[in-house]
């Protein structure tokens, strides 16, 4: 059950839920989780420190009274968490909750496809920053090749899991991999998603300079295969979407740097630890595991998060400048779940 639709100080309500269930990853990719940074010392959470499937469900039942209709589960890899496809079946038994998704790297898809479907799992969002081997190598860090994630792909399709690729795109990075991957989708029949180079965090080493604009892409693509715009399907839609023509196939770009989207920003995010975010470039978060263990009722709590979103008037990437982005110490990626 639903309450009324609950606005922030910018008038933007609360439709998507991303739930980070680990902080770990098996890649060390350059913009994400840089192997300087998170090396072989680095201090994972402990099992303790993250939330519980019980206590994942039940803030989320709130969060689906408050007007969630779609939860994204995230990481780190979320299929590095034991035993997900419970949390997903979990999750599905939710009154009101419309579609449960999840984003991964891929690797481990193979195994998992086909018993995250049968869980209830509708949607897969995969990353995969290039198609040739060696740029991808160098991408994710621990020098995997594309064979795994390709392997995951093919198993979520037979699956019958509605899949999209997701592709960040950096200047020197991977920018040649823009029409090999568009290539290559295109011919699979499969949406894929490219995503400006975002300042997310203090270590991925963000510079303007690196980042490849939607325009950019868009026209890079537009000159080998025909494109058209295709419609937005609900309102704060974060991907532009176009359409090969003569094809129902789609390409998108998430163009949060060179035009941004704060206007129609409807997501909230909570970390493995059970912190409340309302903007993926925030410095500081809600702190919902500490209330969830004080036995607290599901109606004060309902309140407490109520009431954050009321205050929310996040807007980093209208407002960003070299200067702010500087100046601001903002969560990791890895950390509140992309």
């Amino acid at each position: 059950m639903k309450d009324t639709v609950i606005l922030d100080q910018l008038n933007r309500p609360l439709q998507d839920l991303r739930i980070s269930v680990i902080d770990r990853c098996n890649f060390r990719c350059t913009y994400c989780m840089p192997a300087e940074i998170f090396g072989p010392d680095y201090a994972f959470m402990k099992e303790e420190q993250l939330l519980s499937f019980e206590e994942i469900h039940r803030l989320a039942a709130l969060f689906v009274r408050m007007g969630v209709r779609k939860i994204r589960l995230t990481g780190g890899e979320p299929l590095l968490r034991k035993d997900l496809h419970m949390l997903i079946h979990m999750l599905t038994t939710i009154e009101g909750l419309d579609d449960v998704a999840l984003t991964t790297n891929g690797v481990h898809l193979a195994k998992q496809a086909r018993q995250l479907k049968k869980a209830g799992l509708k949607r897969v969002n995969i990353s995969l920053d290039a198609i040739e081997d060696e740029a991808f190598k160098k991408i994710n860090g621990r020098n995997v090749s594309t064979h795994p994630v390709l392997k995951g792909i093919q198993a979520a399709q037979e699956a019958g899991l509605e899949i999209k690729v997701n592709m960040v795109v950096k200047k020197g990075m991977n920018d040649d991999q823009v029409l090999p991957m568009a290539k290559y989708f295109k011919e699979k029949g499969i949406t894929l998603r490219y995503i400006e180079f975002m300042d997310v965090g203090s270590t991925n080493g963000w510079d303007l300079k690196q980042v490849i604009t939607k325009k950019q892409i868009i026209e890079k693509i537009g000159s080998i295969y025909p494109i058209e715009p295709a419609d937005p399907n609900y309102f704060g839609e974060v991907a532009k979407r176009y359409r090969y023509v003569g094809t129902t196939t789609e390409v998108g770009v998430i163009s949060s740097v060179s035009e941004s989207f704060c206007s129609s920003c409807t997501r909230a995010r909570i970390s493995a630890d059970g912190k409340l975010y309302t903007c993926l470039f925030a410095s500081e978060g809600t702190d919902l595991r500490a209330l969830l263990r004080q036995d607290m009722s599901d109606e004060t709590l309902y309140e407490h998060m109520r009431s954050v979103w009321k205050q929310r008037n996040d807007r980093y990437s209208d407002e960003r400048t070299e200067e702010n982005r500087k100046r601001r110490t903002k969560i990791e990626m890895s950390y509140i779940g992309g």
